[in-house]
């Protein structure tokens, strides 16, 4: 048998983390297995559908590396793959149910179905959902419901005795008394439109899928699907609903956490490779042990029986540790076609950079790739070298167990040190042994030589390394900066 899984998204939102782990892991199975993967756009919603939001599941597709061997765009021999275009197919299969009597005609008005609805809920009835009204009205009943030109809406037949069972790789058997199915519910709306539940166990069963991956928020849609499969005399799919994905709060992922489309994270600058690897492991892992894996790997490991039954944990820190990994294993030529736009945005760089500014890339992008989380974090860490940078505070300048005349002397010595080394063309590593001894006898440590050296040059404690940014900056910007420091520092210390 030809392993066949598929990834059916409603177009109603931009993709996020915990949908695309779900096309991940069908993808992964499939290529592990040998089959096939199929994407299939569920767009029946159409009050939320939005074609922003179709182009955004391709666009998050292609950007990941996964290619769909059945669906839009590609399309195979089971289309139309997406269901706003599969409406007759449905309409004839509802059809077919009502002829078996496993459905029926219901003429109830939406007035009638709102005053069932409140008197339940006001006389706090058991019996909660539709009360099958229409499933024994008379002819001339339903041909004046017809004359008042009501369009029926087409309903399942759920038993109200038994038990339905389907098994769930992960949770094992799953039972549910038939009378907790919500009864009769709407397979056809007066529209022609399906339902989510009708188009679902259609499509399945015509696309011949095999396995359904899905999120286990569906687990409870698992019986009345089955009964749909039992109506239809088909053979149900199996079944792995995958564990929830969560904050660290222990709650359901949300934006309150964090990012949640991927979008998002593209654009704050996270690696495509990083993504599919660390989410690939919220809920599954190999051995417990290895942690990184490429697209080929996982392509030929992914094993179904190694998804936990447990939610798995999405830590943002984590992902941003993933992520600097990848970064320092990118190639440098990549990694300049990947900083640009960062660069551009910022205001930094033409579009496309000058040759002055490609060189500056060249010299920048070996620094900082050691320093990176996030792609985006290039615009803080290069700054210095393309706005001016400014002094408002002289205590800025202080390491932690320096004061302000000492730090001054640091500054004042440590320029000619680096004067000198500029001027002689000193390597980096005696000019930095100098001014280590610079801090010897001062009786500072070696930070309270070399960080008002980094606030004068930088405008900031934190920045590249000390060398790096001078190389970058230029002999003639070095010099003018740490003039300029020592100015507002002898102006300070004046008040």
């Amino acid at each position: 048998m030809e392993v066949r899984v598929r990834y059916a998204p409603s177009p109603t939102g931009f993709q996020h983390i915990g949908g695309v782990r779900t096309a991940l892991f069908n993808y992964f199975f499939a290529r592990a297995n040998g089959g096939k993967f199929i994407l299939r756009i569920e767009d029946t919603d159409r009050t939320r559908y939005s074609e922003a939001y179709v182009q955004d599941l391709y666009d998050t597709l292609d950007w990941l590396g996964i290619k769909w061997d059945e669906g839009p765009v590609v399309g195979g021999p089971y289309g139309p793959y997406v269901q706003s275009e599969r409406t007759a197919i449905y309409q004839e299969y509802a059809k077919k149910l009502v002829e078996m009597g496993k459905a029926y005609y219901c003429y109830c008005s939406p007035e009638r179905l709102e005053a069932l609805r409140k008197e339940q809920e006001e006389s706090h009835s058991q019996y909660q959902g539709y009360d099958r009204h229409c499933l024994h009205i008379t002819e001339a009943e339903k041909e004046e419901a017809l004359a008042k030109g009501i369009k029926p809406v087409i309903r399942l037949i759920v038993p109200t005795e038994g038990k339905t069972t389907f098994h769930d790789v992960l949770m094992g058997d799953i039972t549910r008394r038939n009378r907790d199915v919500s009864p009769d519910p709407i397979l056809l709306k007066s529209d022609g439109f399906p339902t989510y539940h009708l188009a679902n166990v259609i499509d399945d069963h015509l696309m011949r899928i095999t396995h359904i991956m899905r999120a286990q928020e569906w687990i409870p849609s698992g019986p009345l699907h089955v009964l749909l499969y039992q109506a239809f005399g088909w053979e149900p799919p199996v079944y792995c609903h995958l564990p929830m994905v969560l904050g660290k709060d222990g709650q359901k992922l949300s934006k309150r956490h964090g990012s949640t489309s991927v979008r998002e994270f593209r654009e704050k600058g996270y690696l495509p490779e990083a993504i599919m690897n660390y989410v690939s492991l919220v809920g599954w892992s190999y051995d417990g042990q290895k942690q990184f894996f490429s697209k080929e790997e996982l392509e030929r490991l992914f094993d179904m029986n190694k998804i936990n039954k447990s939610s798995g944990v999405f830590d943002y820190k984590k992902l941003d540790w993933f992520n600097g990994q990848y970064i320092r294993q990118c190639d440098d030529e990549r990694l300049k076609g990947l900083l640009a736009p960062y660069l551009e945005k910022a205001g930094f760089f033409n579009n496309p950079p000058t040759e002055d500014q490609r060189k500056k890339l060249d010299i920048l992008v070996p620094v900082v790739k050691e320093r990176m989380k996030l792609l985006g974090d290039v615009v803080e860490l290069s700054r210095f070298l393309f706005q001016e940078v400014s002094y408002s505070d002289p205590a800025l300048f202080c390491d932690k167990k320096t004061d302000l005349p000492t730090t001054v002397k640091a500054l004042e010595q440590g320029s000619v040190i680096l004067e000198n080394g500029l001027k002689d063309k000193l390597p980096s590593e005696e000019v930095e042994a100098r001014l280590c001894e610079l801090a010897t006898r001062l009786g500072v440590k070696v930070n309270g030589v070399f960080m008002p050296i980094r606030v004068a040059l930088t405008g900031s404690q934190v920045s590249l390394p000390l060398f790096d940014s001078i190389k970058l900056l230029g002999e003639e910007q070095t010099r003018a900066r740490l003039q300029r420091a020592l100015d507002f520092l002898h102006e300070a210390t004046k008040n």
